[in-house]
């Protein structure tokens, strides 16, 4: 959606027995996950972006992944992550600011997104690390 990274071709090579779910709006501001694979129903939320059109009780919450490939705008050398200005991915993985419990929280994105610094927030939650088509980044520690 807006420029960000497709991951359809990535979904295509995982392993069989992985379960690949894809985001769903939820009325507490948060975000559930449903599984999906390419051909099952999608119907655009009210947002206009694709979610699997799946029963509510099927949804996950986001405690129960492994992993959370997550859209960016931007991201620095921290792995601070500049979203779309909706804060739908920081209060769903709010949880992580107690300590850095699963899910790893990756980034997906393009080289050209990565930014000197962004100015986080208290409500940021910092990616475990940042994949793009040239490297994968892990956070660099911050200095005093």
């Amino acid at each position: 959606m807006d420029g960000e990274i497709a991951l359809h071709a990535w979904q295509l090579g995982l392993p069989p027995a992985t379960t690949y779910c894809l985001p769903v709006l939820h009325e507490d501001g948060r975000l559930r996950f449903a599984a999906w694979r390419p051909g099952e129903p999608l119907a655009a939320n009210r947002h206009g972006i694709p979610e699997p059109d799946v029963p509510r009780e099927l949804l996950l919450d986001a405690h129960t992944l492994d992993a959370a490939i997550v859209p960016l705008v931007a991201f620095d050398a921290r792995c601070h992550r500049l979203g779309m200005g909706g804060g739908w991915y920081d209060r769903t993985f709010a949880f992580r600011a107690e300590s850095p419990a699963p899910p790893l929280l990756l980034g997906a994105a393009f080289e050209l997104q990565r930014v000197d610094t962004l100015q986080a927030e208290a409500w940021d939650i910092p990616l475990d690390g940042v994949c793009t088509e040239r490297a994968t980044h892990l956070p660099e520690p911050t200095r005093p």
